[in-house]
């Protein structure tokens, strides 16, 4: 993350990604597979990095080995299997929905999971501080329900940040700085997409 200054002068959080070249792979017909998506690819690596059909996959369209493959929706655009596709397809002003994988926090307990108060630290207690109390019922349901807020591992999910209005498109080194921050580590892969709730895509649909 870092901050840029906008034309009031005012300094706006921003996170930089590296938004590109990515290459068309595959192009999916309502004829050939019942739906329209289009299927993207990123990161050049060395072909040993790939497996056979990976590889082979590639080649029907003479692109070159690439690590990462994602399947995004098509609506009424049209593309073709070898196209660039380049981070010069976003302006500034839109708004984008940034998925990404969330840090991995390990074996967390219920105060740093949910942000549980804990017991009291006084009246004895030794060792029950940071202990998330009763997790049962009475005679019914005489069990611990599913999905009780427990310790358990945190993060490494999939997490959406919505609604990121892109503040800066750099073409010459295909980078995209948007407001605020996005899930994950750095160095980590994201996938940025039209915000599903912005006023343009609605039009689109008609609603």
């Amino acid at each position: 993350m870092t901050q840029i200054f906008n034309d009031h002068g005012e300094a706006v959080p921003v996170t930089v990604i590296e938004a590109g070249p990515c290459y068309v792979t595959q192009v999916k017909t309502l004829e050939q597979d019942s739906y329209r998506a289009v299927q993207l690819g990123f990161e050049e690596v060395k072909p040993q990095r790939l497996s056979s059909g990976e590889k082979g996959h590639l080649a029907h369209s003479d692109l070159p080995t690439l690590r990462h493959l994602r399947e995004f929706e098509l609506r009424d655009e049209e593309i073709e299997e070898g196209q660039q596709v380049l981070v010069d397809i976003f302006e500034v002003g839109d708004w984008v929905d940034v998925v990404g994988t969330s840090k991995g926090r390990g074996f967390a307990g219920v105060v740093k999971r949910y942000g549980f108060g804990g017991g009291p630290k006084t009246h004895g207690q030794s060792d029950r501080q940071r202990a998330p109390g009763s997790i049962g019922a009475c005679a019914y349901p005489g069990r611990v329900w599913k999905g009780k807020r427990m310790p358990g591992r945190m993060g490494g999910v999939r997490v959406t940040a919505q609604n990121l209005r892109v503040e800066l498109v750099d073409p010459e080194r295909n980078l995209l700085a948007v407001r605020g921050s996005v899930p994950g580590a750095k160095g980590g892969l994201l996938m940025v997409k039209q915000a599903r709730k912005s006023a343009e895509l609605a039009k689109q649909r008609g609603e």
